[in-house]
């Protein structure tokens, strides 16, 4: 595959740069670094975006996930390697990705379950990560990115502590 423009987040003056800082701003929250992870690879699962699926599924490597953890996200229901607050923010970045699939996108029964696991700052925090894997999904899917050797040094990167 060859992406049609340059990713338009790079194109764009300030674009990466405002993305990364608003994706970033949900690791303040309190939520562990994992479920972070699964949510964004969830998300990217989800929209197809083998950018942004790549990146995540080597974070979750970075940070000693098992194989099993990592290859069952898309089944997250179905496999037993789940905790009961990491099924609600699955859950939750399942609803909020894909908004248009029903006429109440996020349901109260998900919302109550994640709230029953999160606190309102780690909720908010849910949703800006959410909002964020959506948007980069978004740009390198619309674009066709691929993915390729320099995600690994990106996801690298981007585990590194600053």
């Amino acid at each position: 595959m060859q992406a049609r423009i340059t990713n338009p987040a790079v194109k764009v003056p300030g674009a990466f740069e405002a993305l990364q800082s608003f994706a970033a701003s949900a690791t303040h929250a309190g939520i562990p670094d994992t479920t972070l992870y699964l949510v964004t690879l969830r998300a990217s699962q989800i929209n197809g975006c083998s950018v942004c699926v790549d990146i995540h599924s080597r974070e979750l490597e970075q940070a000693g996930e098992s194989s099993e953890r990592m290859h069952l996200v898309a089944a997250w229901r179905e496999a037993p390697y789940f905790s009961d607050a990491e099924r609600a923010a699955l859950a939750l970045t399942e609803a909020a990705t894909r908004i248009a699939d029903r006429a109440d996108p996020v349901p109260d029964e998900v919302w109550g379950e994640a709230a029953r696991h999160y606190d309102e700052l780690q909720l908010a925090a849910l949703i800006v990560a959410i909002a964020a894997i959506n948007a980069f999904n978004r740009l390198n899917v619309a674009s066709r990115q691929p993915t390729g050797p320099w995600t690994a040094q990106f996801a690298r990167r981007a585990a590194a502590p600053s």
